[in-house]
């Protein structure tokens, strides 16, 4: 079984080399109607697409200028334009949307899809613009997923599992979420000066029949996992490497550190 290589390198002020001579991920970037990390901008910077959901564009105007304090208003908006604002536009502020439309980001009303909730309509559109790339370099970084209400929160876990193939880590002030999808084993590559030492494996959707793990503090020997019994949370990173090998999708958790 192919194995699938992870890192949070997107948290570091600088990628690393190997990441920016064009063989590392395309990174996008998705706003969603929660809080923003203190580290948005740093994603920003690291993104090359960067897309509003709805109300994310809110928190964009609001909340971006206030972590740059030393910086008028005025021109930290200016300076971070999404490239689209997509969504029910239920919740975007009509100053706001008058704002950036007129900076020229492009405004996608999807409001007569009420299928799907604005990540997936977002996500949707980041798979689609990027479709002549390897789905294997593509990562999507999401903030504002966590926090709020807690049926918001596993809808946006839900899209992780709808769009298995894809890269998708949501990311908070606290911690970070992503699937590792059963079809390959998995390599975590540590970042110990900003995540850690705490983590988290949780089946979703089913049991998982037999998890194997290295590098933790509280490794799984072909381990049943499942609700109602054993799941692996509140665990510790004990290595620069962590591997998972599990017979269903499972959800990766861990800690972020506040400096």
């Amino acid at each position: 079984m192919d194995v699938m290589i992870h890192s949070s390198s997107f948290l570091l002020p600088e990628l690393p080399a190997d990441q920016t001579s064009g063989a590392g991920p395309t990174y996008a970037l998705v706003l969603l109607n929660q809080h923003l990390p203190r580290f948005t901008p740093l994603l920003w910077k690291h993104a090359q697409l960067r897309v509003c959901a709805d109300g994310g564009a809110n928190r964009l105007y609001d909340e971006l200028p206030g972590l740059f304090p030393d910086e008028d208003a005025s021109s930290v908006r200016n300076r971070y334009k999404p490239d689209m604002i997509k969504g029910d536009m239920d919740s975007i502020r009509a100053e706001v949307l008058e704002f950036y439309k007129n900076m020229g980001t492009k405004i996608v009303d999807a409001s007569h899809d009420q299928d799907t909730t604005d990540l997936h309509k977002c996500v949707a559109f980041v798979r689609d613009f990027y479709a002549d790339t390897e789905t294997s370099t593509l990562c999507i970084l999401v903030v504002g997923a966590l926090g709020g209400r807690f049926d918001h929160e596993m809808g946006n876990i839900n899209v992780l599992c709808r769009f298995s193939t894809i890269r998708i880590v949501l990311v908070s002030e606290d911690c970070l979420i992503q699937l590792l999808p059963s079809t390959h084993h998995h390599e975590i590559h540590i970042q110990s000066s900003i995540e850690g030492p705490h983590c988290g494996l949780i089946p979703i959707g089913t049991r998982s029949g037999s998890t194997t793990t290295t590098g933790l503090q509280w490794n799984l020997t072909n381990t049943e996992m499942r609700f109602g019994g054993l799941i692996s949370t509140s665990n510790i990173v004990r290595g620069g490497i962590v591997t998972v090998q599990s017979s269903s999708d499972l959800l990766w958790t861990v800690s972020l550190k506040k400096s």
